[in-house]
């Protein structure tokens, strides 16, 4: 047994929906700018170009209900719908016609963004980390097990901030559909199960106060809330 200085933090995990067992992460994918009109608001080109991809850590992730202090050095933080692909079969260079049996479920995902600091790392041409990948920032409610709810390649997907409707689109506008988005992950990184992957933001993003409370649908897997605390002094 090997012996370690201190011990190991727990495995981060994420609910199941409907099950005691809970789904173990093992890494965090995201998808940038996977909506057309989301990729207008950026200012970016919403053409077919190849996708690009950020990470997360593994223990940024959070479940439903969460009450989540402001983050530090931020004065825009911003919600993020998503719908979340949870991998249950791993494997390379994927093919686009197969790519659906490496998932194991979906769930609804909120990328919490530090809109600010991304911004300025964009301007500089520097990595993206610290506006994207910081405490708490990949909210995740329970995973829908494909044997229960099947492949989701359509539905309504919307983010209310305080009961108003923020981002209203379907899951059908995606301009890299699921079985693209593991088949293209797939060519450079191995998948493994546990591993994440937040599939890109509609139109709509949009910043998030202290008192504020978010709550994001998708058609099919319920409602993903979080509430916006003060900032831990």
């Amino acid at each position: 047994m090997t012996e370690l200085v201190f011990a190991p933090q727990d495995i981060p995990t994420v609910a199941v929906a409907n099950r005691q067992a809970r789904f173990p992460v093992r890494r965090i994918f995201c998808v940038g700018r996977n909506y057309a009109a989301h990729a207008r608001e950026m200012g970016r080109d919403p053409d077919r170009e190849p996708p690009f991809f950020f990470t997360k850590p593994a223990d940024a992730v959070v479940g439903d209900q969460a009450h989540l202090a402001y983050p530090p050095e931020t004065d825009n933080l911003h919600y993020e719908g998503e719908l979340v692909v949870a991998i249950g079969t791993g494997g390379s260079n994927i093919r686009p016609d197969a790519a659906l049996n490496h998932v194991w479920g979906y769930a609804i995902g909120n990328d919490l963004t530090r809109r600010d600091l991304q911004l300025a790392a964009r301007k500089l041409g520097r990595p993206w980390d610290w506006g994207k990948a910081f405490d708490h920032s990949a909210v995740c409610a329970a995973i829908h097990p494909v044997a229960e709810v099947g492949h989701i390649a359509k539905g309504s997907i919307r983010t209310y901030l305080n009961d108003e409707v923020r981002q209203d689109a379907d899951l059908v506008d995606l301009i890299w559909s699921i079985p693209e988005i593991v088949a293209i992950l797939s060519r450079s990184i191995r998948l493994e199960p546990g591993d994440l992957v937040y599939t890109g933001t509609p139109a709509g993003v949009g910043s998030m106060r202290p008192g504020d409370r978010c709550v994001v649908k998708i058609e099919g897997l319920g409602a993903l809330t979080t509430t916006i605390v003060p900032p831990v002094s």
